[in-house]
């Protein structure tokens, strides 16, 4: 049998070896955060950079108030306005698909349908969010757009409204999962109360659950539609790429991520003033995002319920 002398060294070993596997762990976890920092504020350093160079070319008052935006044609213009108003329209649209019918499924899902249900739906719910952009922007194309000029003729071929409709389903998982975990985190005694004071079913979902989650719904409505003006390579083959101010569905448009990717392809010359609008539009579109998100966790710590 070992003397408690020989079994001290052991211990001490033991306990020295797992303090450096801690400090392993710990300088691991430490790099992976400070590669992600690091990587978020080179982005956003590149984009102030070269975007102040951009505008020491063109005035930001242009930039915002100019209703043109040809800087890759003879006639130059530099205005903002239709590539904003073009994101902002599908951005719009596509949430006006997705909140209804996204809210009205979280409901279901959560207040009315069977676990077993649940279960089965959920899931496949999920797997839309799984499909890739550019598939959703080929359904746009080959099915959604002859399906609208099939019932409106003077659509345009690539409109606005294809990327609403392809737009919103993209988002719909993501109302439908957050809305969903906002209404299951309300406790059961606000629904056990209600019901002994004489509530039925409806009445308790309307008036308590959703009034009591409604901080966490809207949180997912706003992340839903920063989603949408981020989308990318399914508004590029949806929408067309005519930067124009316009609120009318049927017709061609850009967005911001649309022009991106057309000047990324290689035919600007880098370091040119055109080539420079790219970091100007991709700065606007950063600050747009992030004030939507900065909106989102407001709304969850100002509205978030608190309970006993």
């Amino acid at each position: 049998m070992d003397s408690p002398e020989s079994s001290t060294p052991k211990k001490s070993g033991r306990v020295r070896s797992r303090s450096i596997v801690e400090r392993l762990i710990y300088v691991l976890l430490l790099a992976c955060a400070s590669i992600s920092i690091f990587t978020t504020v080179s982005i956003v350093l590149i984009l102030l950079l070269e975007s102040i160079k951009f505008f020491a070319d063109v005035s930001l008052i242009t930039f915002l108030t100019d209703t043109k935006w040809t800087p890759l044609f003879a006639d130059k213009h530099f205005g903002i306005l239709p590539l904003l108003c073009g994101t902002m329209l599908v951005a719009i649209g596509s949430a006006t698909l997705a909140i209804p019918l996204g809210l009205g499924t979280a409901i279901y899902l959560s207040e009315y349908a069977t676990p077993t249900f649940r279960q089965v739906v959920k899931p496949l719910l999920e797997i839309l969010a799984g499909i890739p952009s550019v598939v959703y922007g080929y359904f746009a194309v080959v099915f959604i757009s002859p399906l609208i000029r099939r019932m409106i003729p003077d659509a345009d071929v690539f409109n606005a409204a294809n990327a609403c409709v392809v737009v919103g389903i993209m988002i719909l998982p993501m109302i439908v999962s957050l809305s969903e975990d906002a209404l299951r985190s309300v406790p059961i005694s606000l629904r056990e109360g209600a019901y002994a004071l004489g509530s039925t079913k409806f009445d308790v979902t309307v008036r308590v659950v959703v009034p009591a989650a409604l901080s966490g719904i809207i949180a997912s409505f706003l992340l839903a539609v920063s989603r949408a003006v981020g989308e990318t390579m399914a508004v590029t083959l949806a929408a067309g790429a005519t930067p124009r101010a316009t609120i009318n569905p049927l017709q061609s448009i850009q967005t911001m991520t649309a022009y991106i990717v057309q000047v990324s392809q290689g035919d600007t010359p880098a370091g040119t003033l055109e080539y420079r609008t790219i970091f100007a539009v991709g700065l606007t579109l950063f600050l747009c995002t992030m004030a939507m998100n900065l909106l989102a966790q407001w709304i969850v710590v100002r509205k978030k319920e608190k309970y006993a």
